[in-house]
């Protein structure tokens, strides 16, 4: 009974010391994400990690912890990619992801994966921006490299999958050849980068956050005791591996506890609601949009999810009539997250019983965090008032790669005191109930979600701008029944000139995602302004949205 009681005040002990001071992740150099995978593979090396549906192979974490190895030896070895280098990927979900992701981690090199969804124009920015160097290309984005080869400076150029590019070295062959040795350490600190993930910026350019070492062990740390995960769980990565989604949801967490992933390349209705029973998954991440199309297929009534512990939606906010239907349709727990990545992609925690009871809520924030909601002048709201959500804790980015002005805008001290470790204003607004549950309300920054992507209004407005004919542009958005929302583009057209949707839909093709081309134009004569000058967008909802 004493040995009980010592381990029990061992682990009271563990979580006081982390709640009170994060910051001890300093005192412990060997508690890093960078041997995450090796002490798992230790660990439980039999046991299966992953399984690739496209090829159909199944890996141990000890066969993905050697080719994690692989990866940095040979990217180390025959490319030169030291510490704090960039490698890049433009490439569907494939294992080699897993391979860089935590080999890359091995070496102190940085990955910065692509958003394929992206057009070359856009494309060419991220790279340059972050200057990779190696950029390894899928076979389906030979075309869209060679629209961006002769814009970007990249020294190494590896093909992945067969894909068909000159001179370009094979990352089978390399991976083939290399030591599958543990590759000598480097030394690591804390808020050394581990991945540069962009998203898009208000300013009309894409960020990059900056996601150091402390930031993705501590998401595994807290997704793992405050979801109540375990070896035993198992989830499906439906969604893009560029995407914080993909990484970080379920994919890490899991592997820290020594769950199960099961690895698609795509999404298909169908396809992916079998994959869920075939492989009994217990925790499934969609978005709104995803669990819609789920319920539109024909297969839907048939499955069985009695091997569901929890699904959970993210990416934008679930409306509450979806959370209801899934409820009774298939009696199966449905609970609403958010998440950031510049904070960590699990933010709030709830239990299968209050999903319900609590409809609308993102539940409480995770163990080790630290939230308030704050008025303009950085004082906190009272309960039941809306404020900014900012948080506090070691899931929080290091700030954004290049870019000085985003950092401090958005890492601060604290409001209270002007000192200390820094809050990240999330620019999201939210308020809080008598019983600590969280509600997200709206948005400081300016954009709409649609589908689960974030589609800021100043990027698309940019590229609405360039065309001749358009004297000024402002994005809205509209609900709408697939996506939940889409974009709505007002647009006011220069004296005596003329242009019509279509024309405008069609110039955007080619500048801009797919996703972020807006669904509809209306023109007016003029905007509406405030006496600052910036368009007052409210009057455009009042006007355009039913």
């Amino acid at each position: 009974m004493s040995g009980v009681r010592l381990l029990a005040l061992d682990t009271w002990f563990f979580l006081y010391i982390f709640r009170l001071k994060p910051d001890i992740w300093n005192l412990t150099p060997n508690m890093h994400s960078a041997d995450l995978l090796t002490k798992r593979a230790n660990l439980t090396p039999n046991r299966e990690a992953l399984y690739d549906v496209t090829n159909g192979v199944r890996y141990t974490f000890a066969e993905l912890n050697l080719r994690a190895n692989c990866a940095a030896n040979f990217l180390r070895e025959k490319y030169a990619v030291q510490k704090g280098d960039r490698v890049s990927i433009l490439a569907h979900n494939s294992v080699a992801y897993v391979d860089l992701l935590f080999g890359l981690a091995k070496i102190g090199a940085i990955l910065a994966p692509l958003n394929w969804r992206l057009t070359s124009r856009e494309l060419t920015y991220i790279v340059n921006d972050c200057q990779p160097k190696v950029l390894i290309v899928g076979p389906e984005f030979v075309s869209v490299y060679d629209e961006m080869r002769n814009e970007i400076n990249v020294e190494t150029i590896i093909s992945l999958e067969g894909a068909i590019i000159p001179a370009a070295g094979s990352y089978e062959e390399s991976l083939n050849q290399a030591s599958a040795e543990e590759p000598k350490r480097t030394v690591i600190e804390a808020d050394d980068g581990y991945c540069i993930l962009y998203t898009s910026g208000t300013t009309g350019r894409p960020k990059g956050a900056i996601l150091p070492h402390r930031q993705v062990l501590w998401n595994a740390i807290n997704t793992v005791v405050s979801w109540g995960l375990s070896e035993k769980d198992v989830s499906p990565i439906l969604t893009p591996m560029f995407h914080s989604g993909g990484l970080f949801v379920f994919l890490v967490p899991l592997f820290y506890a020594g769950g199960r992933i099961v690895m698609a390349r795509s999404f298909d209705p169908d396809a992916s609601l079998k994959l869920i029973v075939d492989e009994k998954c217990t925790v499934i991440l969609g978005v709104p949009t995803l669990f819609q199309v789920w319920m539109n297929s024909p297969q839907f009534e048939k499955v069985d999810f009695s091997h569901v512990n929890f699904f959970i939606s993210g990416g934008a906010p679930c409306p509450p009539s979806l959370i209801e239907a899934w409820s009774k349709s298939k009696g199966v727990s449905m609970r609403q997250g958010y998440g950031l990545t510049e904070v960590g992609v699990n933010c709030f925690s709830m239990t299968d019983e209050d999903a319900l009871r609590k409809m609308g809520s993102v539940g409480k924030p995770i163990f080790h965090s630290e939230m308030r909601l704050v008025d303009a002048d950085c004082k906190e709201v009272p309960v039941g008032e809306t404020g900014e959500l900012i948080i506090k804790g070691p899931h929080v980015c290091a700030g954004y790669w290049n870019n000085t002005d985003a950092t401090t805008q958005s890492l601060r001290d604290d409001p209270s005191t002007g000192s200390g470790e820094p809050w990240f204003h999330t620019g999201d607004m939210a308020r809080v109930d008598e019983e600590g549950y969280f509600y997200i309300v709206g948005r400081f920054k300016d954009m709409i979600i649609s589908g689960g992507e974030n589609v800021y209004a100043a990027e698309v407005e940019a590229v609405f701008r360039e065309h001749p004919v358009v004297a000024d542009a402002a994005l809205i958005g509209e609900p709408d029944e697939k996506w939940g929302e889409v974009g709505l583009m007002i647009v006011a057209r220069k004296p005596n000139q003329t242009v019509n949707e279509d024309e405008l839909l069609k110039f955007c093709s080619g500048r801009l995602a797919k996703y972020k081309i807006p669904k509809r134009v209306k023109f007016v004569e003029a905007l509406p302004y405030s006496p600052y000058g910036k368009v007052i967008k409210a009057e455009l909802r009042e006007k355009f949205v039913k």
